[in-house]
């Protein structure tokens, strides 16, 4: 299996070398929204430790992860009047994965909705700083 890379997106995003609409963070995971959402208020949870994939991350950071995607996933239900939520995780490029530092896809549903084509889209930056803040919010509230 290929070896992680530091210079990933996602890792630039982590050291604060790229911009991002954070949404949660703790010791071990960050989350932020991300910039093509196939939703409103798709949001990406990923480990601060440096791991390719779920093949490769250590157990303890795993679990942090799935922890912190449910909490987003309970926080999206009430941010945005959510149906239901879609999670997605990919691994390796035959599995579908694109930027190679595992990260979790939390997708906000409504019902009858389909969810755009992965990475079709940019969403307005104005639209990103307004959904980043309303589920930031409702993270801390609980």
């Amino acid at each position: 299996m290929p070896t992680y890379d530091p210079n990933n997106i996602f890792a630039k995003i982590l050291r604060g070398e790229l911009p991002c609409y954070k949404v949660y963070e703790d010791d071990k995971v960050f989350a932020f929204l991300d910039i093509m959402p196939r939703a409103p208020g798709h949001t990406l949870v990923l480990p601060k430790a440096p791991a390719r994939n779920l093949l490769d991350i250590a157990p303890g950071d795993l679990a942090a992860v799935a922890a912190a995607a449910q909490k987003v996933a309970k926080a999206a239900m009430t941010a945005f009047n959510s149906d239901g939520i879609t999670v997605q995780q990919f691994n390796e490029g035959a599995g579908g994965q694109v930027v190679f530092h595992l990260h979790v896809h939390v997708i906000p549903r409504k019902a009858g909705v389909p969810m755009k084509p992965p990475a079709s889209e940019k969403e307005k930056p104005e639209i990103l700083a307004e959904q980043a803040k309303a589920l930031a919010a409702a993270l801390q509230s609980g």
